[in-house]
């Protein structure tokens, strides 16, 4: 008996933010602190969090930090340098200019802890020679509205800049790195985290190329002529060589703690923790999953919950305020059209969709009595409607990051 749906799917959710919080789980994956001289550097939307679990286990450290603003946490010795995401602004291109400073002139001696999470790749910002931060702000701005998968978007990026697809860690070389990352991206490929500054990278110019135009990208000349000249550090480079990546917290973990919690009382289906798609066309998906199991169950029979995580995303031809987590709940509440059995609810685990500063949405039997909820998907407005029907998920800033979290609940028939 699931007295309170709403309850219940917030619950869950909470519980998947909670076993990703670096707070409970980097320390873990922490060696014991090198003697000699160690620095920690990092960006992301978690990064923050990652620096104070590290000064908790091994004490004040040298180092400078970039995460989103409102995202800071205290530490003692590591810098924690606020910048704008998803498009980058000047505070993350001087505090990234800087952190290239800090790492001239290290030796095979020192040892360098890189901490890595999403949003690394809007905060992180190096702009490609020839490139301004105005161009760069463009091209990121046109990549998140062209509904390409993070994979792409993070593969153009990197050959736009001088700190991402490995070139961090060639910065480094001779140092040892270790480099701990939260997973934000599916098939957790350490090389798209953050679009992968410490990873070498395989795919090309030409690769970037081909994206820009699958998708209709609109970029200015300047990207055209840096691409030509990308410096993309490739797989098995020598400078490389020191450093290792350990992903230590991912999807999966977050999706298993939270089957884990709903076991006693409901039925789980996992569906992946890889789903990407055009939000709408996954809501659509899945709702006749739910509808399907809804006309299976009989009075008594235990509910039924389907997981999922991954990343969607948003082409955007409208003028709305939306993400892809309330996106999917708004598409996915019309096409349940107010089915008495189903619930759901749709987050993203940093507390963001999109780039509003509100997590995600419910969906209830009764979400459809507040109007417009055709004409708000049809433009992008999805956060404003979930605002006025009151079923927005507002978390503040969660300081993890593994991305989308789905739940969709179906009850028994009374």
């Amino acid at each position: 008996m699931i007295p309170d749906p709403a309850h219940f799917l917030r619950s869950l959710f909470d519980r998947a933010v909670e076993v990703a919080d670096p707070m409970r789980s980097l320390a873990g994956f922490l060696p014991e602190k090198p003697s000699g001289r160690v620095l920690v550097i990092g960006a992301g939307k978690a990064s923050a969090r990652m620096a104070e679990a590290v000064e908790s286990a091994w004490g004040p450290c040298q180092g400078l930090v970039i995460t989103r603003y409102g995202y800071a946490r205290p530490c003692k010795g590591i810098e924690i340098v606020c910048a704008a995401h998803p498009v980058p602004d000047q505070a993350g291109v001087d505090a990234t200019q800087r952190m290239l400073k800090l790492l001239e002139d290290l030796t095979e001696d020192d040892f360098v802890l890189a901490l890595i999470s999403g949003g690394a790749s809007a905060l992180l910002c190096a702009p490609a020679d020839g490139m301004t931060l105005a161009e760069k702000q463009q091209v990121n701005a046109a990549l998140l509205a062209s509904g390409a998968p993070i994979v792409a978007m993070n593969t153009v990026r990197k050959h736009l800049s001088c700190v991402k697809g490995g070139q961090l860690s060639a910065a480094a070389y001779p140092a040892r790195m270790l480099a701990l990352m939260i997973s934000d991206v599916p098939g957790d490929d350490p090389a798209f985290i953050g679009s992968g500054p410490t990873v070498g990278d395989g795919t090309t110019a030409d690769d970037a190329r081909a994206i820009l135009d699958r998708w209709t990208i609109p970029v200015p000349t300047s990207a055209r002529a840096a691409l030509a000249q990308s410096g993309v550090v490739p797989p098995g480079d020598p400078r490389l060589s020191r450093t290792e990546n350990v992903i230590y917290a991912a999807p999966a973990q977050s999706l298993a703690a939270a089957a884990e919690l709903a076991a006693p009382l409901a039925k789980v289906r996992t569906l992946g923790d890889r789903i990407e798609g055009e939000a709408r066309e996954v809501a659509r998906d899945q709702a006749a999953m739910a509808r399907d199991i809804a006309a299976s169950l009989k009075p008594g029979d235990r509910p039924v919950l389907l997981l999922s995580g991954g990343e969607l995303t948003v082409t955007r031809t409208g003028d709305g305020v939306g993400g892809p987590n309330a996106e999917f709940c708004l598409a996915l509440a019309l096409a349940l059209d107010g089915h008495s059995q189903i619930h759901a609810l749709a987050c993203d685990t940093d507390g963001v969709d999109g780039a509003a500063e509100v997590a995600g949405a419910l969906v209830s039997p009764v979400t459809l009595h507040t109007p417009g909820a055709a004409d708000a998907l049809a433009r992008n407005d999805a956060h404003s409607w979930f605002a006025k029907a009151g079923s927005q998920v507002v978390t503040g800033p969660t300081l993890t990051n593994v991305n989308d979290f789905r739940a969709v609940l179906i009850l028994p028939p009374e």
